[in-house]
């Protein structure tokens, strides 16, 4: 068998995936994916049930083979390379341990696989332990180990062969919520400290975010936007990644004036004018969609000094949910349609809180509109 020619030097992927198909049958679950990871990334492939995610990470390490397109890893083509010779590591959901081995021989089994001496082994092992903070626990089996400990366990037996590149699916789903928030840092601190390039399967928003140096979002087997969790939240591509990475208020319109200075869209639903001071490619009278974000608007008792029918809302407080750090507003604008606010809960006490079935104005500023064509 040949060797794979490696991809010239100056090219910046680490993995380059290249339009990249596969079909199961008549079903299509990844469909003609083109994507660049860097080295020393933590990329995040965020998307719902059936988006083609796992089926994606798969591919990349050798558990499945695409129908069309190809796969490579630091420059080698992987489309001939079994699993086993792979420069990849996997980190399953349910974690996979040994139940009748220690964590020590957990860690060990697959340098033991490469015949490496005694010494060299434990040396690796304990090192690898001491990373993930388990180095007192080496002589425990799984059963006395806690959720988050299992998962560091795992993550170090991922780690010790020091892959170029690992593999998470769904690392933290089977922490508690409080736990998950941690081991998220933790993540985040160990993958700097090795310089391991990673993949990370997801379906929470939240974690992506924090986690990711860059997102793609997935959606029927494609992927539909890429960038930083920055600029997935602000500045979505279109309505199906505005509405599912966090809340957000759509507004449906017609474009009645545009410009390099933005745009004027006549929205009948919520019976305003929403101003968005971005510039947009689109033609007067085309009909698009303002996306603001909850946190975005502003709740309040009198009358904002705004342009008159720009920007701004009258509605009825309808429901509030308290949820500790903020308090989330359902306001029913005077069309019917129910507007979702976010304030945060920065005081104890002080003014007299908003009450259901209040009369309140709502508005936003010009900057705070994302305006989608799709």
């Amino acid at each position: 068998m040949s060797t794979p020619a490696p991809i010239p030097a100056a090219d910046p992927a680490y993995v380059r995936i290249a339009n990249v198909t596969k079909k199961f049958g008549d079903f299509t679950a990844v469909d003609n994916v083109s994507l660049d990871i860097q080295r020393g990334e933590i990329f995040c492939l965020l998307g719902g049930s059936g988006s083609g995610k796992t089926t994606l990470l798969r591919m990349l390490a050798g558990f499945e083979t695409p129908t069309s397109g190809s796969i490579r890893i630091d420059g080698t083509d992987m489309s001939t390379i079994p699993p086993y010779e792979r420069p990849v590591n996997m980190m399953f959901q349910s974690y996979a341990l040994f139940p009748h081995m220690s964590v020590e021989k957990n860690v060990a089994f697959g340098l033991e696989q490469e015949g490496l001496t005694r010494a060299e082994v434990a040396r690796k092992v304990a090192e690898i332990l001491d990373i993930v903070k388990m180095g007192g626990f080496g002589a425990r089996k799984p059963h006395q180990l806690s959720g988050g400990q299992r998962q560091r366990v795992a993550l170090a037996r991922a780690l010790v062969k020091r892959p170029k590149l690992l593999l998470l699916d769904e690392p933290l789903a089977a922490l508690d919520k409080k736990l998950r928030e941690h081991t998220q840092f933790e993540l985040i601190n160990i993958q700097q400290r090795m310089g391991v390039t990673f993949v990370v399967v997801t379906h929470d928003q939240e974690e992506a975010m924090t986690l990711g140096t860059r997102l793609g979002v997935m959606n029927h087997g494609r992927i539909v936007q890429v960038g930083s969790p920055s600029d997935i939240y602000e500045s979505p591509a279109n309505r199906f990644v505005a509405d599912f990475i966090g809340s957000v208020n759509m507004f449906e319109g017609q474009v009645s004036q545009e410009g390099p200075e933005g745009v004027r869209i006549s929205c009948a639903e919520v019976g305003t004018t929403v101003r968005a001071d971005r510039a947009v490619t689109c033609s007067r009278g085309a009909t698009v969609w303002t996306a603001i974000r909850p946190e975005k608007i502003t709740i309040r008792r009198s009358q904002p000094a705004a342009a008159a029918g720009e920007n701004v809302l009258r509605g009825t407080v309808r429901e509030i949910a308290y949820m500790g750090d903020l308090s989330i507003y359902l306001v029913q604008v005077e069309s019917g349609k129910m507007v979702r606010v976010t304030l945060p809960n920065t005081m104890r006490g002080g003014e007299r809180p908003i009450a259901r079935e209040e009369k309140v104005w709502l508005s936003w500023h010009g900057s705070s509109p994302v305006v989608l064509t799709e």
